[in-house]
């Protein structure tokens, strides 16, 4: 199965809206229309995707967000921070399995950060990002931009095939093998007679319409400080959670200012730490120095790329090497080390000194990148009792080694492997883009690059384009489009396999700005669409 040209571009003289999932960029379309603006529409946009992909997402998640006002570039990091109480004494006391957790290795004894449960639950920053996104760029008033959400929660909506298929993964294989008093609601509100919704099923979920409302009347406050963080501090006491409510109420956003490399005479710009977009502009900074890069050295490069974020990538306030990574000096000498064949790389010594993306666009100019999720599919399967939403598993990213920048402590903010990103040309704005998928992303973020760049695809032909992901060590799979690339990446020592499928891959979005308005295209991957006006 190939990816060759599934889809055409969607055209827009005024207003786009691309997203995973068809309602949510509908409802965001219906904001653009009713005089709101790119941020008033990501923002309707975001909060029905926890509705209507709940699975990738949930008001219980982190959100991340790129803006263009019409003139500069803003970064929101509205990730939230590990609860007081939690150590890595604790999580050590604990036992705790291994996970898939991406920030690094092991600790003592085999002992890694756990995926489900209440461990690996940090203060959800979604609902905050919402209103501070909203407080900075908004334009209609913020409570109209829950209707469509709330509405589908309350009446129901026809579950989509793509969210179908890993919400029966989450029934079937996951929530099966949990046992413990704080899992129990999941199992309520996201099955029905214990199996999950077949595409095609109306499905409500009533009580997260009643906690929109109370995010939407309060302006977020309820979240933090109310009846929904009462139902949170409640359930996590009764259940042996560390959330208390002075957590909650100590939450807040971060205004970032983006960081960025230059690839043949654009500027990629992502978020920085304590999200692994750093990854991407490594590889790409490595491959700009290439008069045209190879498949074999794309993957060498964001090999390099990798191996640089899991050493130096933690809390915002751990004070990594950012720009240090970044300067073409040594990114020149990260590039020196890619030879002829496979490689295995550590981190190099600069000097010291389950996830939904969209994107909107409206006439005037504005632009918003934006990406929330839950992690791993349904976060961490611990559901407030009344709430209808899953908390956020973000603490599995910790690692337990200690002296590394994302040890898990109390009060951080762990390794993230949501990355909005977004594309100039001269400082001037091309648009918005992103790729979602755990590991997957700074690849998928290279490949729309490179396929944009150097290949001058519009969005449409540059998402349906065959991708490929790097896994670990030798490790590479491709689509079938690729395999033909097959023989020639073995003989350099990739241990190569083809896979048809699409969830490996990432499923992404993307709007280019054009003299006649709007081009985007939206992941044929997925179940969403592109849609303009």
């Amino acid at each position: 199965m190939g990816y060759d040209i599934q889809r055409s571009s969607v055209f827009a003289p005024r207003g786009v809206v691309a997203t995973s999932q068809g309602l949510a960029a509908g409802a965001g379309l219906a904001v653009l229309r009713r005089g709101g603006n790119a941020i008033d529409a990501a923002i309707a946009t975001a909060v029905a995707l926890t509705v209507v992909q709940p699975g990738s997402n949930d008001i219980g998640g982190d959100l991340f967000a790129l803006v263009w006002d019409g003139e500069r570039l803003h970064g929101l990091n509205a990730s939230g921070r590990s609860p007081a109480l939690l150590t890595r004494e604790l999580v050590l006391d604990r036992g705790a399995s291994a996970s898939d957790g991406l920030g690094g290795d092991q600790g003592e004894a085999g002992v890694a950060m756990p995926a489900r449960g209440w461990l690996p639950v940090t203060v959800p920053g979604a609902p905050a990002g919402w209103r501070d996104l909203h407080a900075r760029f908004g334009s209609l008033p913020f409570a109209e931009l829950f209707a469509d959400a709330i509405a589908y929660a309350e009446h129901g909506y026809p579950v989509s095939p793509r969210v179908a298929a890993g919400w029966r993964v989450a029934a079937e294989r996951v929530f099966p093998g949990l046992d413990g008093p704080e899992f129990a609601e999941w199992g309520r509100v996201f099955t029905a007679g214990g199996r999950a919704p077949r595409a095609g099923e109306r499905w409500r979920n009533r009580d997260a319409a009643n906690t929109l409302r109370l995010i939407a009347g309060t302006n977020g406050d309820d979240f933090y400080r109310g009846a929904i963080a009462d139902a949170i501090v409640t359930h996590a006491e009764r259940t042996g959670g560390l959330l208390r409510a002075a957590d909650l109420a100590a939450h807040e956003s971060l205004w970032v200012e983006p960081i960025s490399v230059s690839y043949r005479g654009h500027e990629v710009w992502e978020l920085p730490p304590n999200g692994q977009g750093i990854a991407a502009l490594i590889a790409l900074g490595v491959l700009d120095g290439y008069e045209e890069s190879s498949l074999h050295e794309q993957i060498e490069a964001i090999k390099l790329g990798f191996a640089d974020a899991h050493a130096f990538v933690g809390d915002p306030g751990a004070g990594g090497p950012v720009r240090e990574l970044l300067d073409p000096g040594y990114l020149g000498g990260r590039r020196a080390l890619i030879g002829g064949t496979a490689g295995r790389y550590g981190a190099g010594e600069p000097a010291r000194g389950g996830t939904v993306y969209l994107c909107t666009a409206d006439s005037a100019g504005r632009m918003v990148s934006l990406i929330q999720s839950n992690y791993m599919g349904f976060g961490s399967y611990v559901v407030p009792p009344g709430t209808g939403f899953g908390l956020q598993d973000r603490g599995a990213g910790f690692v337990l080694a200690g002296g590394h920048p994302n040890v898990v402590g109390p009060g951080k903010r762990p390794f993230h492997t949501i990355i909005p990103a977004f594309l100039t040309r001269g400082g001037e704005p091309v648009g918005p883009f992103g790729v979602m998928g755990g590991h997957m992303q700074p690849q998928g973020h290279v490949q729309v690059v490179l396929s944009t760049v150097d290949g001058r695809l519009d969005p449409q032909a540059a998402l349906d384009r065959p991708r490929w992901y790097w896994h670990r060590g030798m490790d590479v799979l491709v689509e079938p489009g690729l395999a033909g690339e097959v023989d020639g990446l073995r003989r350099r020592g990739h241990a190569v396999s083809v896979a048809a499928e699409p969830d490996v891959f990432g499923m992404g979005q993307a709007i280019w700005r054009t003299p006649a308005g709007y081009v985007a295209g939206s992941e044929p991957r997925a179940d969403g669409s592109a849609m303009g006006y």
